[in-house]
């Protein structure tokens, strides 16, 4: 290799090297420094809610089981065989209040009420012989003209007429005894209602005081609903000795996916908290659960034994806020969107349920409630909200 050769390869890649350090060095000064941008934090997307100020009829809701209003024994008083069954005495019959649900053979009974006439006649002559007797004693002993002497009982026959009205008295009984009796060879319906249970069939021979079948009333039902001691200072509770009826109430039964309501009315509360949960219980009544007075088809039965839900309409307060329960926070405050800024305000909790809370003060109409739980959060943090739509139904 030519010396020529040699100095080119040396020379090149240095002056290669130079030439981009000079250009890198003319465009680094004669670069153009970029200008600074402040950026705008926009702040954390929350949904807020404007508060407004109403009234709010506050309604306890509870569960409870329809039992009967009214349930009896029917047992007969006298025994015998039963000659007549009512076709609707079978478990589930339907009966009127008076209708003819059993009759036993009262020959028997029959015969006795004329035994007791005939031993009535004769009592009734034994009076009639013994007051003639002591009538004759006494005009005998006036006749005699014993003056000063005061006759005894015995001579006036006394003892005698005693027994005489005795026997008449027993007699009557008697009577009245045996047409009791045969009275009681009937068994009428005390009410209407239906047929729980039943165990006779006829020609069977009953026993005096033998259960025969268990009876409830239809036109009236009773709900148990237990409820927090709480509950009960929203409630027209009837009390004795005092005067007002009790809240109104909402018994629903879901059958299928259909909801069916009847109305009803808090009637008592049963004396007692219960041991184990320690929830009051209260009494509603609701009035013909079976539908006989409403139009057929109307809706399902309120049978005995059914599972419902009861709402029961307590007291209304006025000028409070009503927000969603998930708007509450921590030691009773609530958070507020105030100029894009977060702010917390203590309030005032008249009432809590699973679904809202009722605000007595510390809010104002207009004021939007932050919706939106925000984790680590402070007063004057940046927010960008979106408000929902009030509601308008007014929910329990």
């Amino acid at each position: 290799m030519s010396a020529p050769s040699k100095l080119i390869k040396i020379v090149l890649p240095l002056l290669i090297v130079a030439l981009a350090v000079v250009g890198m060095r003319v465009l680094i000064a004669g670069r153009t420094e970029p200008k600074k941008e402040v950026r705008d934090i926009p702040g954390a997307l929350v949904e807020t809610l404007a508060a407004t100020r109403g009234s709010r009829t506050v309604n306890v809701v509870g569960t409870g089981t329809v039992q009967p209003f009214r349930e009896i024994t029917l047992t007969p008083q006298v025994g015998g065989r039963l000659v007549e069954v009512s076709p609707n005495f079978v478990a589930g019959g339907f009966f009127r209040a008076d209708e003819v649900l059993l009759r036993i053979e009262d020959a028997d009974y029959r015969l006795a009420v004329d035994q007791a006439r005939a031993t009535l006649a004769k009592a009734e002559f034994e009076l009639a012989n013994e007051q003639g007797l002591a009538d004759v004693a006494r005009r005998e002993w006036e006749r005699m003209g014993l003056s000063g002497e005061q006759p005894t009982p015995l001579v006036l026959r006394e003892p005698q007429l005693k027994n005489a009205h005795a026997s008449l008295l027993s007699a009557r009984a008697a009577l009245g005894r045996a047409e009791l009796d045969l009275k009681r060879t009937v068994l009428r319906a005390p009410f209407d209602g239906l047929v729980r249970a039943e165990s006779v069939d006829p020609g069977q021979v009953v026993r005096a005081g033998t259960a025969v079948a268990t009876l409830i009333g239809s036109e009236r039902a009773e709900v148990v609903v237990p409820l927090p001691l709480a509950e009960l200072d929203w409630l027209e509770v009837p009390h004795p000795g005092r005067s007002g009826q009790g809240a109104l109430a909402d018994i629903k039964l879901t059958a299928g996916d259909i909801p069916h309501h009847w109305n009803g009315r808090l009637e008592r509360m049963l004396g007692e908290v219960d041991p184990q949960g320690r929830m009051a219980r209260v009494v509603v009544a609701v009035e013909d659960p079976y539908g006989l007075r409403a139009k057929a088809g109307a809706r399902p039965t309120l049978a005995m034994g059914t599972f419902v839900e009861v709402t029961l309409r307590g007291r209304q307060l006025t000028d409070v806020v009503v927000l969603p329960a998930s708007a509450l926070r921590d030691d009773q405050t609530v958070w507020v969107a105030e100029g894009g800024l977060l702010g917390v305000r203590p309030v005032e909790v008249l009432r809590r349920t699973r679904d809202e809370v009722v605000i007595g003060s510390g809010l104002d109409a207009g004021d939007q409630v932050v919706l939106t739980y925000l984790p680590g959060a402070a007063p004057g943090m940046k927010l960008r909200p979106t408000v929902r739509p009030a509601a308008t139904e007014n929910r329990p």
